[in-house]
Order: C-alpha cells, then sequence, then structure tokens
C-alpha cells in the first residue's frame, strides 16, 4: 500500500459495488481505514442484503487494510448518525466521507409518481445530508477533513431523471455551500459527476460482461481481459468504475488542500474542472424592464444565440 491517507479514517457509502467499491478499494490501499456501508438493495432502493459489503471488507482485509461493513440506510437520520459514530468508536477520528449511494427510479415527468420522486431525493440528496451533518461536526473539531459528493452529468439535464436530476443538481449546490461553512476549519468539499458503467447504468447482459472482465484480468493477464472487452463491452459499459477513484484519493491528500467548492466530470481518459455558475449576459434599465421593452430588446441581447435542447416535433 502506497500510504498517500495512512492514519487517516473514510467512510465511503454504496461502497459494495461499482463506483463506490472502487473508491473504498482504493482509499484502503493508501492507508485508510474504511467504513465500508452498503444498504445492499436493489438498482430502485427496495431489499437489502449484506454481502456486497461484507465482500469489500473481506477485499481489504486480504490486501492488509483495515475495514468494517455497515448496512444502514443513508436516507435515515439515525443510520447517518450511527455510520459516523461506528467510524469513531472503532478509531477515534473520521477524515474521510465519500458520498455515493444511489438508486433509479427513472419515468417522463408526467408519468412520474410521488413516491419516486421521493424515493430518488431521499437517498441522493437527503442521503448526502445525513451523513454530512454529524460528519461535518467530527472534522470542524478536529479542524480537517475531506468530503467528496456524486452529482452527475444528468444533473445538467437527462431525459426522463426529472427526480434524478434535481437531486444531483441539489448535490452540486449542497457541495458549494459545505465548502463555504466547513472551508475555515480546514474541511473541503468538492463533487464528482462521473461517467461509468455500473448497474445503474447498463444493462444486467453489459453488468455481467464487465464482471467477465474482471474474473479475466485476474487469471489470464491483462492482454486476455482487453481483448475480451473490446468484443463483450461497447460504449458507456467500457468506462470502467475504477477509474473514478483516483481522482477521490487526491482530493483527499493535502496536495489538494485548497481545492474546495469545485466538481470535475470524470470518466474514462478524462477529467475536467466544470464551471461555476455566472452570469452569461445581463441588461440594464433604469427603473425596471416592461414586457414592451423586453420583446423589443430580449431575442437581440440575453436570448441571442440561445437554443431550445428539445424544439417541439411537428
Amino acid at each position: 500500500m502506497a500510504g498517500r491517507l495512512e492514519g487517516k479514517v473514510a467512510i465511503v457509502t454504496g461502497a459494495g459495488r461499482g463506483i463506490g467499491r472502487g473508491e473504498a478499494l482504493a482509499l484502503a490501499q493508501e492507508g485508510a481505514r474504511v467504513i465500508v456501508n452498503d444498504f445492499g438493495g436493489s438498482t430502485t432502493g427496495e431489499g437489502g442484503e449484506h454481502s456486497p459489503a461484507e465482500q469489500v471488507v473481506t477485499e481489504i482485509k486480504a490486501m492488509g487494510g483495515e475495514a468494517l461493513p455497515n448496512f444502514g440506510n443513508v436516507a435515515s437520520m439515525a443510520d447517518g448518525e450511527a455510520i459516523v459514530k461506528q467510524a469513531m468508536d472503532a478509531w477515534g477520528r473520521l477524515d474521510i466521507l465519500v458520498n455515493n449511494a444511489g438508486i433509479l427510479r427513472d419515468r417522463i415527468i408526467f408519468n412520474m409518481t410521488e413516491e419516486e420522486w421521493d424515493a430518488v431525493i431521499a437517498v441522493h440528496l437527503k442521503g448526502h445530508f445525513t451523513i454530512t451533518r454529524y460528519a461535518s461536526i467530527v472534522m470542524r473539531q478536529q479542524r480537517s477533513g475531506r468530503i467528496i459528493n456524486t452529482s452527475s452529468e444528468s444533473g445538467l439535464g437527462n431525459l426522463g431523471q426529472a427526480n434524478y436530476s434535481a437531486a444531483k443538481e441539489g448535490i452540486t449546490g449542497l457541495t458549494r455551500t459545505l465548502a463555504l461553512d466547513l472551508g475555515k476549519y480546514g474541511v473541503t468539499a468538492n463533487a464528482l459527476r462521473p461517467r461509468a458503467a455500473t448497474r445503474l447504468t447498463i444493462s444486467p447482459e453489459m453488468e455481467a460482461a464487465r464482471v467477465r472482465r474482471q474474473q479475466m484480468a485476474a487469471q489470464a493477464g491483462k492482454e486476455a481481459a482487453e481483448s475480451s472487452a473490446e468484443q463483450a463491452i461497447t460504449g458507456i459499459a467500457s468506462l470502467a468504475p475504477e477509474l473514478i477513484a483516483p481522482l477521490v484519493v487526491y482530493l483527499c491528500t493535502d496536495a489538494a488542500a485548497n481545492i474546495n467548492g469545485r466538481d470535475f466530470l470524470i470518466g474514462g481518459n478524462e477529467i475536467s474542472i466544470m464551471s461555476l455558475p455566472d452570469r452569461e449576459r445581463t441588461i440594464y434599465r433604469e427603473g425596471g424592464f416592461d414586457v414592451e421593452t423586453l420583446e423589443r430588446v430580449f431575442q437581440s441581447t440575453l436570448g441571442a444565440g440561445v437554443r431550445n435542447p428539445k424544439p417541439a416535433e411537428a
């Protein structure tokens, strides 16, 4: 293990599979002790099993690291507090929080139910709050800490994901405010918009192919695994979730102490830092605007070049 995070304690939610699993393993490889949280539910949040979190803990211990499983539901304030308490009881500190747990309930807005809306908001947006609220108390007292949140490119708008988009862009806003609330205590908060092939983004068949690729990599070496991947996985499925983890590790190191309140688009071979919201154009009129004036000037000023992302169909 490289030891960049030696002595640190981390919590990773949704760490039993996909992106969260990769993040938990990468943090452990750098010496962090990890609480591996995973409710063990389906992609839509139903059910719950212990094996995903337990399996990742087993993997971390096999590499010589320290880890404990946690099966709490991040949508619960009580469970959020309990996850932080588990880290403190076990190791006496908390240095890193990676909020990653999520579900999907995709539906076009006019068909979306209240339950589908509430479930996604609860797991994603509230789920970031429930643990961060208690982790921030510890980090403030320590005057140090790293919070990594999981937003999404879908937060910029995505067909059939009104609930998910709202939650994910809410997470970006939350991240910027956490940076302001906690920065003076030596705590940073940043967000990722990951592009990765996980069970939330690919079909069961494509996921099975990805698992076969991992197995071949372990048994037959990299060359054979890459050959199999080219045949079995195309498009988004080629974006390995493990490729998200290195940026998470970097943001948790001392080298990234001044990176705060930003969000990153990351996937495959690319990482981008997103532009902070800013005013693109401004018009001014003494006494304010009336409708007649807006009719006259809007299209040539604020509306110049503005494109409808989804125009009406004939």
